[in-house]
């Protein structure tokens, strides 16, 4: 399995106690549909390793105590903080008509209603209060917002994403920052 075929579940926030077992972050819609998954992807400085998992709990919402087989030291456990999960993207939910996963942006052609073809999202941003899609046109990069009432489609078959860009969002890109009124340096 590559990394490719997986999704990001979430992340190991810290160590748990001294026999190994280490606080894992799930960063999904439903944490609580993965507190009975056996085995992981766990991502380490450039390896995509595979851990079978011994004991799952969960503590609070999107927070999971795990202990990994083969992992029984405070200092085995270290190694993995920071560390990204992942899953198969076979254990995704499936999604109504005209829904998609964030991650499935990445690498999609960009198609503006007004503009035309735009360029690739690169990167997906979660944010707090919103979700920003990257991509590079004209030398800059540009933040999408992730919205339904800009981003109005998106064609899994072709990786395109139809848009309806705010009006000036792109200028606000492709200006150069002026002097400042009232900035006399």
């Amino acid at each position: 399995m590559t990394k490719n075929q997986c999704f990001e579940l979430g992340y190991i926030e810290r160590t748990h106690g001294y026999n190994g077992s280490v606080v894992a972050r799930f960063d999904v819609d439903d944490p609580s549909r993965y507190q009975k998954i056996d085995a992981l992807f766990v991502e380490t400085e450039s390896q995509f390793v595979p851990y079978l998992i011994q004991k799952i709990t969960a503590t609070r919402q999107g927070q999971f105590v795990i202990q990994f087989q083969d992992i029984s030291t405070e200092e085995q456990a270290i190694k993995l903080k920071g560390s990204k999960l992942y899953l198969p993207e076979s254990l995704l939910p499936n999604l109504k008509p005209g829904q998609y996963y964030f991650h499935e942006l990445v690498g999609a052609k960009v198609m503006d209603e007004v503009e035309g073809e735009l360029g690739i999202i690169s990167e997906i941003f979660e944010l707090p209060h919103q979700v920003l899609a990257s991509m590079h046109w004209n030398e800059s990069e540009v933040l999408i917002p992730v919205h339904e009432n800009i981003v109005l489609s998106f064609d899994r078959k072709n990786a395109t994403i139809k848009t309806r860009l705010p009006e000036g969002l792109l200028d606000v890109y492709l200006k150069p920052a002026g002097p400042v009124e009232g900035d006399e340096n």
